[in-house]
């Protein structure tokens, strides 16, 4: 089900339960109010009962006729006011209740009527008159007792349920808040884990049960571009491998000339000094040619090796061997460009697990990088040591050249970022980033302007307590 069903869902679930709270409330408040409005009736009828009782007590004590006369009134005014508000009374306490009120109320009438018959001082029915006021009084203001107990325990249960239905608002609204942002979240953890791999090189997928969302269809279309990036990656180390093979071509070309012509320049000595020559001297020569065609193997061996697709290849290496070898292809190109370079090779340094054609190709990268920097001549410092945490080498790569600007600084190993416009693919260093992530290693950079730049590679070293170095081959130079 999609998010946004979900959130309707739950919406429409609240106000559903909103709103049946609402219905109880209102409920209840007319029940409230109709027994408020009995109480004022209950009320006005108890001050009346009291007035009759009052009356009453007069007759008894001074022989009063008005007072009978007053307690006449008053019957028949609570007659009429028992009729007029005859629904508020049912509604408060029922039909029976008011018939009973009633009873009491003509029972009390009754009596009265049989004392206006009586000669004046007859006092026969003064115990049945006392009692019918008293039953009346007693009738009427227990109802009201109980109708005043009634609002209380209606406001009571109604404070109850509406704290009870109020917490279990907040806490559905909770499990249901929390369901649906830890299903968001995860997926945007997953998404952003899967980001964050791929901006290392690590074209991984988000693997299990993929939500039938809307962070679902964002999650297949990464993962789908994750798969993309990852099929083609080899093709962008090759094609960038072949670039960089473009600017070895003139120093590789070099290095054949120089035994070829020491090849030829032999071949020649030899055939017009054969005679003279002796037997030692001939076999000298022709060891010198095959030495310098063993020097043009090497350098061919060397090309094809850095040239092939191959899947990465740990080995455990020498880590200043593999910066003399990557410093032998590209001698040429820095002996052309003027450039001066110092080698600072710590010895003694642990064994690295690396390709040595891969970290050969993010060296090469970072040296034509330098030269392209200094365009007239400059110095270029290639150091090797031991790393921080111990567990790791660094290579650094440092050149005197124009540096870099501050706010290129960021996006230096970003894909087809490149600070020489059109001369440069940007491909470079983000081929050389993902390269050294793949090794579990790491690169940064450090630039000022007009002052020079440092690249900085850092690789983990050889450890043979890991269970996957059971395929890693020793090739230590």
């Amino acid at each position: 089900m999609k998010i946004e069903n979900k959130i309707i869902l739950s919406n429409i679930f609240n106000i559903g339960l909103i709103l049946l709270i609402g219905l109880f409330s209102i409920q209840n408040l007319n029940a409230m109010l109709t027994k408020l409005r009995f109480v004022e009736i209950a009320d006005d009828l108890n001050a009346s009962f009291l007035e009759m009782r009052i009356s009453e007590k007069n007759y008894f004590l001074y022989h009063d006729e008005t007072s009978l006369f007053d307690i006449g009134e008053k019957i028949n005014t609570t007659r009429q006011s028992v009729y007029l508000v005859r629904k508020d009374i049912i509604r408060a306490i029922g039909q029976k209740d008011l018939d009973e009120l009633n009873a009491h109320l003509e029972s009390y009438a009754g009596v009265l009527e049989k004392i206006r018959k009586t000669p004046p001082g007859d006092t026969s029915h003064e115990a049945e008159f006392r009692a019918s006021g008293k039953k009346l009084r007693e009738f009427s203001k227990t109802t009201t007792e109980l109708e005043r107990k009634g609002v209380n325990a209606i406001i009571e249960r109604s404070k109850n349920i509406l704290l009870i239905s109020f917490l279990g608002i907040l806490l559905i609204a909770i499990l249901v808040s929390h369901y649906i942002s830890q299903k968001i979240l995860f997926s945007l953890r997953a998404i952003e884990k899967l980001a964050r791999t791929i901006s290392e090189g690590a074209f991984t997928k988000i693997e299990g049960n993929i939500p039938e969302d809307e962070f679902g269809s964002v999650i297949t279309a990464v993962n789908s571009m994750s798969e993309e990036l990852r099929n083609r990656e080899e093709e962008l180390i090759q094609s960038k491998k072949l670039a960089s093979l473009g600017i070895l071509t003139a120093g590789v070309a070099h290095e054949l000339t120089n035994p070829l012509n020491n090849i030829s320049m032999i071949a020649q000595t030899y055939m017009e000094m054969y005679a003279s020559l002796s037997g030692e001297l001939r076999i000298e020569l022709m060891n010198k040619i095959e030495g310098e065609t063993e020097r043009i193997k090497e350098i061919v061996k060397n090309l094809l090796d850095f040239s092939r697709n191959r899947e990465a290849n740990l080995q455990r290496n020498d880590i200043n061997a593999v910066v003399r070898n990557a410093l032998k292809l590209v001698q040429n190109m820095l002996d052309v460009s003027s450039i001066d370079t110092r080698l600072n090779l710590q010895e003694g340094l642990p064994p690295v697990c690396i390709d040595e054609h891969q970290i050969q190709q993010v060296l090469i990268n970072l040296v034509t990088n330098s030269v392209q920097a200094m365009t007239s001549g400059g110095r270029l410092f290639m150091t090797t040591r031991r790393g921080k945490s111990g567990s790791s080498v660094e290579v650094a790569v440092m050149d005197n050249g124009k540096g870099i600007p501050p706010e290129f600084l960021p996006h230096v190993f970003d894909p087809f970022f490149s600070t020489k416009g059109d001369m440069g693919t940007g491909l470079g260093l983000s081929v050389s980033y993902g390269i050294i992530k793949n090794h579990k290693g790491d690169i940064r950079v450090e630039s000022k302007t007009g002052v020079g730049s440092t690249f900085t590679i850092e690789l983990p070293i050889y450890n043979k307590e890991d269970k996957k170095d059971a395929a890693i081959q020793d090739n230590d130079h």
